[in-house]
């Protein structure tokens, strides 16, 4: 049977060992061989993973996958990514766990998607936008921004001042995650509400580069202070 034709649940084991390998970032070509339809669904799954190093290499491998379907065949892309904002939404009934994550890593992939969905991400973060009010989900949001930033800073000019409110808040991870993303915006007026992250020696994890670290708060706050410079 040709690699096309492997579907369900021989798909998707194939897709879990990919994702669990110790050699991910040499294996994701792999993905290429399978139609982005029939790869998308198993990834779906693998984002509502609680193993955060799984969880954080399908978002990676989603956003591979997405920028491929986008340069096939726009509209196709465009559904998958209604399909991430219906699920977190309330009405939905859905989690929405990693939605947030895989939309900003798409994002990041792709330009065209990014033109013309990162104002929804932000608004997931903004008062006068469409607060999701969840924890967890707005580690999410901070995180996708953060990954988009990266990339594409000259999207997220605007969304400095709906971050600078998560420097102070109660949730560790979520001061770190907006720590990070400012320091890839580069705004020279973010400097002050940095700084005081610099004493903060909480301690949390976060994916980057296809791994998951553990990292301290005042030293995302100080890379994020190098990099605006």
């Amino acid at each position: 049977m040709s690699e096309e034709k492997v579907k369900g649940a021989g798909l998707r084991r194939r897709v879990g060992s990919l994702l669990q390998s110790d050699d991910f970032d040499d294996r994701l070509s792999e993905l290429s061989q399978f139609p982005e339809r029939q790869v998308i669904n198993p990834l779906f799954s693998f984002i509502y993973s609680p193993d955060e190093l799984i969880k954080g290499r399908a978002v990676t491998a989603m956003g591979r996958v997405m920028a491929r379907m986008a340069d096939q065949d726009m509209e196709s892309a465009r559904n998958i990514m209604r399909r991430f904002i219906w699920n977190l939404n309330d009405e939905s009934g859905c989690s929405g766990w990693g939605s947030a994550e895989a939309m900003g890593e798409i994002m990041a992939a792709h330009e065209r998607l990014a033109e013309e969905y990162y104002r929804i991400l932000i608004s997931y973060i903004a008062e006068d936008g469409n607060p999701l009010e969840n924890d967890m989900l707005e580690r999410g949001v901070l995180w996708g921004i953060g990954r988009l930033a990266q990339v594409r800073p000259h999207l997220l000019r605007n969304a400095v001042p709906h971050l600078l409110p998560y420097l102070k808040s109660l949730d560790p991870v979520q001061r770190g995650f907006a720590v990070w993303a400012l320091g890839f915006l580069k705004n020279p007026e973010t400097r002050d509400h940095i700084e005081p992250l610099l004493n903060d020696l909480t301690e949390i994890t976060i994916f980057v580069d296809g791994k998951v670290e553990r990292c301290r708060l005042c030293d995302l706050a100080a890379q994020a202070l190098d990099r605006i410079g």
